[in-house]
């Protein structure tokens, strides 16, 4: 039998989940929004983490108490507090701090070629923090408990969509399991191989950077300092980011070829290879506890929405992962897409009609753009390059660090603290 909601959301991760979790809370956007009936569809449900405090698992439905936590996944994002804020609005913030999570409030970026340098300080803006280092797995767990303690939220966790159909009037949708769904609206977060998208019809540009990057989750000789530190060589930037004691993760991004050289070393050979892409500070590499490799592109759809359908996150954009981005733009998508559903709402149209839903594509996507231009931009400008471009380079990272505002406003920008902002993500 078809079962009927407002909004059905193809995908449960980060940014599928923030977007549910807001709709389910419709006073913390609009004080006279109604509550909507949300279905989630998240076929890959993640494992369960331990909590670190007894009383939290009282209320906590999804999580289960195991008998250690567990090793550090591959997969991290680093936060901002834009998206702080918005996880904390919803609900799901003390979630995360119930599990892991380092807090970074240095961000080091030094040219290895002329050691021209920017050291960006968040005391010096009077904040606590840059950012915050979280693993995939826990921002995901955090919105799923919160989701489960919604009763307008359904979780399946067994089915994706197979296919759809918009009409003027609503969305039918059919999942895996034969099982047909109704809504108002179907929103696509279900990442950058996004069926929706491509069901849709909606133009994707895609374009490789002809680069893999190495993921190595590794453990330091030296505790972390809540430093995040990147630096920039022709080949391509590496970055280490502080997570928990004298865990680390580390990000070097080269050619498939070097990537695959790189992973083909023995322990041994790799531990002395990573050593000496980092300063001696951060002490050596005691022990790599797992390794990946991702390929890295930049893609964007031409349309953010069509009938009754809006595209949110990897689903709609991808961007170079250098600046550690990728995540926030997704969670500012979610969260300015539920404040224009819910104002939809409130004035009592149609939250699938298409002209509201482009009012959403209007906000996001020409920021996205933006985004994605800056960083392939600074990508490019330390590629290999002439002497004299070299040393260009090096006077812009020594101005930057003696610019205080300058300093100040990039480190809102990395902050997320710029720009039009949704509700959920203003302090």
């Amino acid at each position: 039998m078809d079962m009927d909601y407002d909004v059905i959301i193809a995908g449960g991760g980060m940014v599928g989940g923030l977007l549910a979790a807001a709709l389910a809370q419709p006073s913390l956007i609009s004080a006279k929004a109604p509550p909507l009936s949300v279905c989630v569809l998240e076929p890959h449900l993640p494992d369960a983490f331990p909590l670190n405090s007894p009383d939290c698992t009282k209320e906590q439905a999804y999580a289960k108490q195991t008998s250690s936590p567990p090793d550090y996944d591959l997969r991290v994002s680093a936060v901002s507090i834009a998206s702080q804020r918005m996880f904390e609005h919803v609900g799901a913030w003390q979630g995360v701090l119930n599990r892991r999570v380092c807090p970074y409030d240095e961000l080091l970026v030094w040219d290895g070629e002329t050691n021209g340098r920017t050291h960006f300080r968040a005391n010096s803006i009077g904040h606590p923090a840059l950012g915050f280092i979280v693993e995939n797995r826990v921002l995901q767990l955090a919105l799923l408990e919160t989701l489960q303690q919604q009763p307008s939220v359904e979780i399946k966790s067994s089915a994706r969509c197979e296919s759809f159909i918009a009409n003027h009037r609503e969305v039918r949708v059919r999942l895996d399991t034969g099982e047909q769904l109704s809504a108002r609206l179907l929103v696509g977060a279900d990442g950058a191989n996004s069926q929706i998208r491509q069901q849709s019809g909606i133009g994707f540009s895609k374009e490789s950077y002809e680069q893999q990057a190495l993921v190595a989750s590794v453990e330091t000789t030296l505790p972390q300092q809540s430093i995040t530190w990147q630096r920039f060589v022709p080949a391509g930037p590496q970055a280490m980011l502080p997570l928990c004691g004298s865990r680390a993760s580390i990000v070097w991004y080269e050619s498939a070829e070097r990537i695959a050289e790189l992973r083909d070393l023995d322990t041994g050979q790799l531990k002395i290879a990573l050593e000496n892409a980092f300063p001696d500070e951060l002490g050596g590499i005691e022990h790599i506890h797992s390794q990946g490799s991702f390929p890295l592109v930049k893609a964007h759809a031409e349309r953010y929405v069509s009938q009754r359908v809006a595209l949110i996150g990897d689903a709609a954009h991808s961007v170079h992962p250098l600046a550690g981005q990728g995540v926030n733009l997704g969670l500012l998508d979610a969260g300015a897409l539920a404040e224009v559903i819910m104002a939809s709402r409130t004035k009592g149209h149609d939250i699938g009609d298409l002209q509201w839903l482009e009012r959403y594509e209007r906000w996001r996507r020409g920021d996205n753009a933006i985004m994605i231009q800056a960083l392939d931009s600074i990508h490019k400008a330390f590629n290999p390059q002439p002497q004299v471009f070299q040393q260009l380079r090096s006077l812009a990272l020594s101005t930057v660090n003696k610019t205080a505002p300058v300093k100040e406003l990039l480190m809102r920008q990395a902050m997320g603290l710029t720009g039009d902002l949704p509700q959920l993500a203003k302090g």
